[in-house]
């Protein structure tokens, strides 16, 4: 079907993303085109794929989108690509509900093999019985083989391969202990506004991680790879959307989302005043508004036009971050500062008052279902403030989460998927 597949582990924190990372930038540094993937609603892995292989990195996700459009996008991006690489997350069967939307059923709905990272600090021949549990649990999806990350020394190493050839699994590589491959961590993500250079990245993974002959098997010649997938994307011809972008306070958006909107037009609202006068769509995505409250204060000319927006009627979707720069003020433990005011509510970004919020979000509006993610650590200051509908989590049960309705404005903590 194509030359893909998916990077795997058996539990968090076991390396996947280094590997992930570490593959992507030595193929692309061969003169491959890599075409990176990540599964489930993340959207911090996919920037650092971005800056790796230099094609936007696409969420896969059966919660959020059917199995049909799944394989749809997944053959739509691969397209000129010489290999697709899908980043997994959590563990390998870790779901919204048992294995459902996990990085198992994304291998199995695209028909891919799995590269299973496995973190072998302190394992020997007990890693057997680990892997035994991995590979004979379900009989629907397939291993490409192993790589082992943190191994210590060559007979460390030596073990390791015995194991994979006593259950007749391919050891595909190992990565060697490295304190710079450590990354550092952000809320519940990768503290992507402190980078590697891609430079230091590669002589990182030059020293760090080896990967045995047998690998080659799995990377085609350069070029060879052109997908027969069709346009999917249901963009809105002739919709005009002025966007606020930056590197954090509006960063967090589906690569789909962007695909589908229409024209364009981007703005900082750091720095910038949009012109708002000739658009079909404001869209204010999520991020770290509180991390740069005092920016956003001080540009009051573009909070004074986003609020005249709204104010005559103009559409606006704001999702977390994008809600937060909606509303009154947000506070944070340096103090409180003014945001656009169209939603009459305070936020609390203070360490005091944190508290994660975390999971898939579905509700219905006007007829129209929508389905996205929450991930957030601010909180209403008071009571929290009524919804124009229920939310419910990927269970069906209920959840506090609040959406608002305002004139043309819909906003919320759940970042949609797509619009």
């Amino acid at each position: 079907m194509n030359n893909g597949f998916l990077i795997a582990a058996p539990m968090s924190g076991s390396g996947k993303t280094t590997v992930a990372r570490g593959l992507m930038a030595l193929l692309t540094e061969q003169g491959h085109t890599v075409q990176p993937f990540k599964c489930g609603p993340d959207y911090i892995d996919t920037k650092f794929h971005e800056a790796v292989c230099g094609r936007p990195s696409v969420n896969l996700d059966t919660f959020m989108a059917t199995p049909k459009h799944v394989r749809a996008l997944f053959e739509h991006y691969s397209e000129g690509a010489d290999v697709s690489i899908v980043e997994g997350m959590m563990g390998l069967f870790d779901g919204y509900d048992r294995d459902r939307g996990s990085s198992a059923e994304v291998a199995r709905v695209l028909d891919i093999p799995i590269v299973l990272v496995v973190d072998a600090k302190s394992a020997a021949y007990s890693m057997a019985a680990l892997l035994t549990g991995f590979l004979h649990f379900r009989d629907d999806i397939r291993f490409a083989g192993v790589i082992f990350n943190k191994v210590g020394s060559e007979r460390h190493l030596q073990m390791l391969q015995d194991v994979c050839d006593d259950l007749h699994i391919s050891c595909l590589g190992y990565v060697k202990k490295n304190a710079q491959l450590e990354q550092g961590s952000r809320y519940l993500g990768l503290d992507f506004s402190q980078q590697t250079g891609r430079q230091e990245l590669l002589d990182c993974f030059h020293s760090s991680l080896h990967l045995f002959p047998r690998w080659e098997c799995f990377i085609p010649k350069v070029g060879t790879f052109h997908s027969q997938g069709g346009n999917i994307l249901s963009a809105t011809r002739g919709l005009r959307v002025a966007m606020a972008r930056n590197s954090e306070s509006f960063s967090f958006v589906y690569q789909e989302t962007l695909d589908s909107l229409g024209e364009i037009t981007y703005f900082d609202p750091e720095k910038d005043v949009p012109q708002l006068t000739d658009i079909d769509l404001l869209y204010l995505p999520g991020g770290y508004p509180e991390k740069h409250a005092e920016a956003l204060t001080k540009n009051e000319a573009c909070r004074q036009a986003i609020r005249d927006y709204a104010e005559r009627g103009g559409r606006i979707v704001a999702e977390c971050g994008g809600m937060m720069y909606l509303c009154q003020s947000i506070m944070t433990d340096e103090g409180e500062y003014p945001m656009c005011g169209v939603l009459p509510y305070k936020i609390s970004a203070r360490k005091a008052d944190r508290k994660l919020s975390l999971g898939y979000r579905r509700f219905e509006l006007g007829g129209k279902e929508y389905r996205g993610h929450e991930f957030h650590y601010s909180q209403f200051v008071g009571e929290t403030p009524p919804s124009v509908t229920q939310v419910y989590d990927a269970k069906g049960r209920p959840v506090a989460t609040p959406v608002f309705k305002y004139k043309n404005v819909l906003a919320s903590y759940t970042h949609l998927y797509p619009l």
